[in-house]
């Protein structure tokens, strides 16, 4: 046995034994961290044209592999013949229907890279349709469904700073060195960027090789920073309508996104908006007369409400049609008779789809809550509807109703197995006042399964990331996890969480982090005046803007008998010069440049507080992550080692931002976090 094999061979036993040695302290019934395996999403549904099936992508982990999994489902609108469309370890997903029915486009990697295939659904015969270099994403059918639209990225012309001589005959040299120029030269997740953009194609459905419709060194629809949109077909068929950053400057201004009309024969462009600001999300009116998108005036703050707005087919008289909604609409799309538009928006942590009628004076009316955070939905011809639902005991099913008869029907139970062997943490909604201002904080408790009132339960407090996101009355994995050790836990959304309206969420405009610290310190407080928590075990977990927030919190209180920041930011100016995002930290969540305001940079550093820490602190982190890189955690680890504060330092190999790449990773987190707590535990 080679010593590296062997490594690896004795870190595996260890980690399993860790993995169960904390599963068999759990008690009996509950939920175990290698439950990551067996917990299951339907995702992504897809309602036919004519709303009699739908078609969802069905996520799992595979313990063998070590991969996440999707493959295809189908289940009829009322419920009946659920079954597979796709199976195998393959990962498969955007699952569209062709206009009449007949057909299904889908993308999987089962050839040993992400391709366009289509199925037909009579005879469940597939074909491949691409061949690409890079994956397609953004399909959309033309009306005829005689063609495909997709994006996909193309290579371009890498930089070169001069002629490289040819090694000898023979001779191996190492790797050439990769050269950049652009300001965004990694990203997280794909990491290192190659020099290409994505470009948009379209493809005949019956086979052929695709056109390219567009060119130019810029993203031609979604790009790796965000914004920019999937191709929407006019109903003609002869045009697509697109959002995309469409400058060479695009780098430098992220938000800034057009909507722009392909021509399908010659890819010529025409521009429609012009603002400074996004524009996405376009979808044509059946008549083909109109453009619904979602948007806002950019002002360069933190969170900007995002609005819907309908326009001519040329982009003129632009309106917004939810000027009093202050939450975020988005996912507009027309019905089919033109009279009104379904969007989705987030209230309270709530997501909800919302149906707006077109008849001048007409409010919106909610039709569907409890959807995913994505607010995933898709809607038939006839008014009927399918959505992903997500409630605190269901990580995500099928669910389906009609424009008429708007009450959910829940049609797939993929999870109920496992949790009938499997109890779960019931959860409370919780509101309190911050000790800061008096304002409302809404919260929730999570108790552990067969909660004993008379007890005194060790309480976490989970902080969300973002840090303009939110917790909702959603299902959380994490928690449940804890609460099945017997942790009571704590979520809330403290001011910058989003769905409460722009000025809330601003409160952390060139502020964060900052006040919020008085939010989360106050739900502790709350949580503890129900008696059931001992206030001698309290700790504090949260990832990425949670886990900046985790360290805000122990460098200014010393509540907390441990601490686990998970992939923080630590130093806002190495973090602005070495993350993927750095013209958008600078633009959106500073006033400029960290060298033009030093003061302020290091000011809302948690570096700035670290000599106050006391509390034993674990880190974890990616070394694959981009987003908050890797010497973010490694700056504030070594800085409590200088300290002496109690303190270790977990690096996930190939884990980008979130650890979420690999299930395994996944489990040793968990088991990480709740052995740290449990060790630094005080004993009765």
């Amino acid at each position: 046995m080679s010593r590296r094999f062997h490594s690896v061979a004795t870190a595996l036993a260890v980690f399993i034994f860790c993995v169960f040695s904390v599963a068999q302290e759990h008690l009996p019934n509950r939920l175990e961290p290698l439950d990551v395996f067996g917990v299951q999403v339907a995702a992504a549904p897809q309602i036919s044209p004519d709303g009699k099936r739908i078609v969802y992508v069905r996520q799992s982990a595979d313990i063998s592999s070590d991969r996440r999994i999707s493959n295809l489902w189908i289940i009829n609108f009322d419920g009946s013949e659920h079954r597979p469309l796709t199976t195998g370890a393959y990962h498969e997903d955007s699952p569209r229907w062709s206009p009449d029915g007949t057909r299904l486009a889908y993308v999987s990697d089962r050839d040993g890279s992400p391709q366009l295939y289509i199925r037909w659904m009579d005879s469940g015969e597939t074909a491949k349709l691409t061949d690409l270099e890079n994956a397609p994403s953004g399909i959309s059918w033309s009306p005829d469904g005689r063609q495909l639209a997709f994006t996909s990225l193309v290579s371009a012309t890498p930089p070169k700073i001069a002629s490289l001589p040819a090694a000898p005959e023979g001779a191996k040299w190492a790797e050439p060195p990769k050269v950049y120029e652009d300001l965004i030269y990694r990203f997280n997740g794909p990491g290192y960027l190659k020099a290409a953009y994505s470009q948009v194609f379209v493809v005949a459905a019956d086979g052929g090789a695709p056109r390219q419709l567009t060119s130019g060194n810029f993203p031609h629809g979604p790009s790796e920073m965000g914004g920019g949109s999937s191709p929407s077909w006019a109903p003609e068929g002869k045009s697509l309508i697109i959002s995309m950053n469409g400058s060479t400057n695009f780098q430098y201004e992220p938000m800034h996104t057009e909507l722009f009309e392909i021509n399908i024969n010659d890819g010529s462009l025409k521009q429609l908006t012009h603002r400074n600001g996004p524009n996405e999300s376009p979808d044509i009116s059946p008549d083909g007369k109109l453009i619904v998108y979602t948007g806002f005036d950019d002002r360069y703050q933190g969170h900007q409400t995002t609005y819907l707005y309908v326009a001519n087919r040329d982009g003129s008289d632009a309106r917004a049609i939810t000027p009093k909604l202050d939450r975020d609409a988005g996912q507009p799309r027309w019905a089919a008779d033109g009279k009104g538009i379904f969007f989705t928006y987030a209230d309270q942590g709530d997501t909800k789809l919302a149906y707006l009628p077109m008849a001048p004076g007409s409010s919106s009316r909610i039709l569907a809550d409890h959807l995913d955070a994505g607010g995933n939905f898709t809607i038939a011809r006839s008014g009927a509807f399918a959505v992903q639902y997500d409630t605190p005991s269901d990580p995500g099913d099928v669910a389906a109703a009609t424009l008429s008869n708007s009450k959910l029907n829940v049609l797939t139970s993929l999870n109920r197995e496992l949790f009938t062997a499997r109890k779960l943490g019931t959860v409370e909604e919780l509101w309190y006042e911050s000790s800061l201002d008096k304002r409302k904080i809404e919260g929730w408790v999570m108790k552990p399964p067969d909660f004993d009132v008379s007890k005194k339960y060790p309480l976490a407090l989970l902080i969300h990331g973002g840090p303009f996101s939110n917790y909702g009355d959603r299902f959380m994995l994490n928690a449940q996890l804890l609460a099945a050790k017997d942790y009571v836990v704590l979520y809330t959304n403290p001011r910058g969480s989003t769905s409460y309206g722009e000025e809330f969420s601003n409160l952390i405009h060139h502020a964060y982090p900052g006040d919020d610290f008085y939010d989360l310190n106050s739900g502790v407080d709350a949580v503890l005046t129900k008696g059931y928590v001992d206030a001698d075990n309290l700790f504090v977990v949260g990832g990425s803007g949670g886990g900046v927030l985790t360290c805000w919190m122990i460098g200014r209180t010393d509540r907390f008998r441990a601490a686990a920041s998970l992939f923080p930011v630590i130093n806002w100016y190495s973090w602005v010069l070495t993350s993927d995002l750095p013209s958008f930290g600078t633009l959106y969540w500073f006033t400029g440049n960290p060298w033009d305001h030093p003061d302020e940079y290091m000011k809302r550093s948690v570096i700035s507080l670290v000599k106050n820490v006391k509390t034993p602190t674990l880190l974890m982190t990616g070394e694959e992550d981009f987003r908050t890189p890797i010497s973010e955690a490694e700056q504030y680890y070594a800085a409590l080692k200088l300290l002496k504060v109690e303190s270790a330092l977990v690096r996930f190999p190939g884990e980008p931002h979130g650890l979420s790449r690999r299930p395994s990773h996944q489990v040793a987190g968990t088991v990480y976090i709740l052995n740290w707590f449990d060790s630094h535990r005080k004993k009765p």
